[in-house]
């Protein structure tokens, strides 16, 4: 990774503003590297001096991009023996961000697995929530959602926004603190998956049609109904992302 040095003169905020993008940048190479398994579990990743120099960064911003990592259990810093690669277990699978890097390669095909089984924890259970507690906002905000999937397709960037604000909007209509802080993980995991299929045009059902029987039921306040269609939901999208593996 290289990147031009800022400008001599620059305003402050312009450099810090570089050295954002610049620690961010790293962070994410970072940790798609050791996603893919460039630096294994166990593993010294190269020292700040070295790795200054070698990339054309400072040392700050390096450090920095590990603060990052370390924050989402992926490494750890130590006096003497310098930053080493945690062991699976401690990363933090679901954070959005690593969710996102994930799926930048191809991802371990039992890890998709589980995102969906995951799904079929929370979701099914947050339908028949919904179901009982929306307001009349939020059913308007998931019907509207519902009218651009159809206009625009998961295919589209629009499209597969609006199918995230169905999903974030059916969460918060839960009015369950506890359940919503899953939130910006499970739209992740869905908005990751949808992209996957796209990206191996595995999009051949539509599946908005799964999503309007899902509102249907949130709509009328019939909670069963709610949860057998967000299950159905999530089971028929799991083959779909399965074809996409075997293709």
């Amino acid at each position: 990774m290289s990147a031009a040095r800022p400008r001599e003169g620059g305003s402050g905020q312009s450099h810090l503003m570089y050295q954002g993008r610049l620690h961010g940048a790293l962070a994410r190479q970072l940790g798609v590297d050791i996603l893919r398994g460039v630096y294994k579990q166990g593993e010294v990743l190269p020292n700040e001096i070295d790795s200054s120099s070698s990339l054309d960064i400072s040392r700050s911003a390096y450090r920095e991009s590990i603060r990052i990592l370390a924050a989402k259990g992926m490494v750890e810093s130590r006096p003497k023996t310098g930053t080493r690669v945690t062991e699976r277990a401690r990363w933090n699978l679901l954070d959005p961000e690593v969710l996102g890097w994930m799926f930048e390669t191809e991802p371990p095909h039992d890890f998709v697995k589980a995102l969906f089984e995951l799904r079929l924890i929370t979701e099914p259970a947050a339908a028949e929530l919904a179901a009982a507690r929306r307001t009349d906002e939020q059913i308007e905000s998931m019907r509207q959602s519902i009218e651009i999937m159809k206009r625009e397709t998961l295919q589209t960037e629009a499209g597969r926004r609006a199918d995230l604000e169905f999903h974030h909007t059916l969460i918060q209509a839960t009015d369950n603190e506890a359940l919503a802080s899953l939130s910006s993980s499970i739209e992740a995991a869905v908005s990751w998956t949808t992209r996957y299929k796209a990206r191996h045009n595995a999009l051949t059902r539509d599946p908005v049609p799964d999503h309007e029987r899902v509102f249907e039921a949130v709509a009328a306040g019939d909670g069963r109904a709610a949860r057998w269609c967000m299950e159905s939901l999530i089971r028929m999208a799991h083959e779909d992302t399965e074809r996409a593996f075997q293709s």
